[in-house]
This record gives C-alpha cells, structure tokens and sequence, in this order.
C-alpha cells in the first residue's frame, strides 16, 4: 500500500479547492493514456497527465464481498488521442482504468488512489459527450475459465477454430446443422452426445428392474 504524506493528508482533509481527478486509461491493444479534469498539463509521480477528462459526476463504489463493485461517469473526452470511430468500434471497450486524486497546487505530493476497474460500456455521441460504465477489477472472478460442457458447439461460426466458410450464411450452434449444411462435424466443438434434463431426472426403468441397490 502506497503511503501518503501527512501534506497531502491534510489537504485532503481540508478538501482543497485544488483537488483533481487524474484517469489512467490502458487499452487492450496496451495503449496507455494519462488525462486529468484539471485545465494544464500536470505531472505526477513522473507521468504527465494531460487535459481532456471533463467529468461532471462519478461515483465510485467497493464491495465487501466478491461481488464487482460499480462506477458511473458522465462528462466529455476531448483528447486528440480519443476517436469517435475507435470508440464505437468497441476499441475502448474493456480497457482497464485508474483513478487517482492529486493537488494540482502540490503535484509534488503524488498521487491517491480511489478506484481501480474496467470501461465496461460506452455510448458517445458526434459531438463528443459520453456515458460510460465501469466495473471494478472483482469482474474477473465473473469471467468463465476454460470450456463450457454444452451440446451446441460454441465457436463463432467461421473463426480459426470453426474453419466452415461463413459467406452469407447462418448457424444455429447444432451438430446437425454443422454436419448437414455445412459438412464440417469434424470441427464441431460441442458435446451432442451430452445426456440432456430428461435422461438426468428419468426414474429407474420400470422393466427389468430386480430390486438390487446400487
């Protein structure tokens, strides 16, 4: 745990009008961008953090269970290094975000961190306003590891581990349709032999039950 100095405890406890806001944001790609709601370029810990991050409102909210604590905030990205095209073409999506408070008076005194997660959900609009949501990093215990025993075949149809030529044509996740339409059942990553609801809750068999105990 970082320690903070008794400076910058006490500004903060005086809640200094000089008090900002500073977004660390890492994309999946490993884009890394530092912006600020402060009005001048302000470094920090060695780490310029430039203007652009206009947020009206934000509040930032911890669990005490496993359960992924939430965030919301509302406001403008201006940075040249924020394109609308990336931002709807989900680039920004899933990107891991830090937040962290500084005295821009008293940049010499580091940084606090208040919230640690990930954009879950952006909508932006042309003239550059956003809502975004954020998810803490407890979404990852959420996040299934390894395969899902299922029936349907759970590759996207025509990806590296389907292979089947996806021109214009639709699949409904069924052996039946990967082998009869699409000749591809060597491929198939489903389980169609998987015993289904009814086989499981069926009773014994009514004939040529004995009577013996398992």
């Amino acid at each position: 745990m970082k320690k903070i100095s008794p400076d910058l405890q006490a500004r903060l406890a005086s809640e200094a009008l000089s008090l900002c806001l500073c977004w660390q944001l890492i994309r999946r790609d490993g884009m890394d961008l530092r912006l600020t709601d402060h009005d001048r370029p302000l470094l920090v810990d060695g780490h310029t953090f430039e203007p652009g991050a206009a947020v009206e409102s934000g509040v930032f909210t911890q669990s005490l269970g496993l359960r992924p604590g939430r965030a919301e905030a509302g406001g403008a990205l201006s940075s040249d290094a924020i394109d609308l095209k990336d931002l709807k073409a989900g680039l920004w999506n899933g990107c891991r975000v830090i937040v962290s408070r500084a005295d821009w008076r008293r940049p010499d005194l580091g940084l606090v961190h208040i919230w640690s997660g990930y954009l879950s959900e952006i909508q932006s609009s042309e003239t550059g306003r956003y809502e975004a949501e954020l998810v803490s990093l407890k979404s990852d215990l959420e996040r299934p590891i390894g395969r899902v025993l299922q029936r349907q075949c759970d590759a996207q149809l025509g990806d590296a581990r389907c292979g089947a030529d996806a021109a214009g044509r639709t699949c409904d996740q069924t052996f039946q349709t990967c082998r009869n339409v699409f000749a591809n059942s060597d491929n198939f990553r489903g389980f169609p032999d998987l015993p289904g609801n009814d086989f499981i809750l069926s009773g014994p068999a009514k004939n040529g039950n004995t009577g013996g105990k398992r």
